[in-house]
């Protein structure tokens, strides 16, 4: 019985062992298979191109400048003082008024000034009526003096009386010149054109002359605006400056937009010791009183034009260690890589002394995504304002 078991589990090992070889083949191939595919799938795919923003260098003439920090200046100022001793009896003006060179300002109570000046005509009369008389008497004495019917002393004595009678009646003119003058001062004037600050005084005060101010009283069209520039500077500006008259632009750090424009009318004649520095003076038109004394500003003196120069938007410009650099989309949609020498800025763009020319494509936004040498997609902006992708060509 065990012998013919052993046969009949022989038996079926004999029939079963083709059926395990063919299933082990198929597995082993199913394994290289999948190896080879995995192999396959493993290899690191290719990157898309990146999606960016160009705009295209272009040539223009730009100014070449220096920009400083000023104050504006009045042109004139003015500190009103009483010229004669009085009371306050009127004001005709507001604080913060534009004034006329002539405007009345203040009165001064005139009356004793009127009283002066009426007796010193009296005075100048008596004086006039007394040369006269000496006159009348010398005259006499000139008829007489011929005949013997005089001495010498008594025409000596009369001619003397009319030299100082006169002398007395120049006096007395003085006096009323001075009277006169006194009573003018009691009306008190603005001396320029500008605008008045507030007063210092009130009706009813009694001002002594020379004593205090009343009111000051600034000019503020035109008006100046001072700023400094360095030593090393200098030389240029003077350099520039003996080509003719330089240009200024001044504005308001609020309404970097909107720059008045002036000339360049002073430089002055030494350096400052504790700051290297030269002070510039510029004349500002100023019809809209936009500009204030005593105003901070922006002030950029334009030293030269510069013919032709390369601008790009400022946002295409990058900076690595060995120097500022930007990528210029190629005919080919791929970026290339372009140091480049950088110059002044011109409000959004840069001016490129060396490394692009005019007409390039550099790109503007999406720089992160782009390797030098690989290709890019360059956005488009559609008539609605919303962006489409178009793969190389021109923008």
């Amino acid at each position: 019985m065990r012998t013919q078991s052993n046969r009949r589990s022989h038996s079926y090992l004999i029939h079963a062992f083709p059926i395990l070889t063919l299933t082990a083949s198929l597995l082993l191939l199913a394994g290289c298979t999948n190896g080879a595919a995995e192999q396959k799938s493993g290899a690191p795919p290719q990157r898309p191109p990146a999606a960016v923003t160009v705009a295209a260098a272009v040539a223009q003439d730009v100014p070449v400048y220096v920009d400083e920090v000023g104050r504006c200046v009045a042109r004139e100022a003015v500190s009103v003082e009483p010229q004669v001793s009085g009371r306050i009896t009127a004001i005709h003006f507001t604080d913060g008024a534009d004034l006329k060179k002539g405007d009345l300002l203040f009165t001064i109570d005139p009356r004793p000034y009127e009283a002066q000046l009426h007796s010193a005509e009296a005075t100048l009369a008596q004086q006039r009526a007394a040369l006269d008389l000496a006159k009348l008497q010398f005259q006499r004495a000139a008829d007489l003096i011929g005949t013997k019917a005089i001495a010498q002393q008594d025409y000596d004595t009369r001619k003397n009386a009319v030299d100082v009678a006169a002398a007395q009646v120049q006096q007395s003119e003085a006096a009323v010149e001075t009277a006169r003058l006194n009573l003018e001062y009691t009306a008190i004037h603005s001396p320029i054109n500008g605008r008045a600050g507030h007063r210092l005084v009130d009706i009813g005060n009694v001002v002594a002359a020379n004593t205090g101010s009343l009111l000051s009283i600034q000019r503020v069209d035109p008006i100046y605006a001072d700023f400094t520039v360095t030593e090393n500077e200098l030389s240029e500006v003077r350099r520039h400056m003996g080509r003719g008259e330089l240009k200024v632009e001044v504005r308001i750090p609020d309404e970097p937009e909107q720059p008045l424009l002036g000339q360049l009318t002073f430089l002055d004649n030494t350096v400052q010791d504790a700051t290297g520095t030269v002070m510039l003076r510029a004349t500002v038109s100023n019809l809209n009183h936009h500009l204030w004394p005593g105003q901070f500003v922006k002030v950029r003196l334009v030293l030269n034009t510069l013919r032709g120069a390369v601008l790009v938007p400022s946002l295409a410009t990058q900076m690595s260690a060995k120097g500022p650099f930007l990528y210029v989309v190629k005919e080919d949609a791929t970026a290339e890589l372009r140091p480049i020498k950088l110059g002044q800025r011109q409000g959004d763009l840069m001016v490129v002394e060396q490394g692009v020319k005019p007409g390039e494509r550099v790109i503007t936004s999406g720089q992160l995504t782009v390797m030098p040498g690989a290709k890019v997609h360059v956005n488009q902006q559609n008539a609605d304002g919303s962006s489409a992708t178009k793969t190389g060509g021109k923008s």
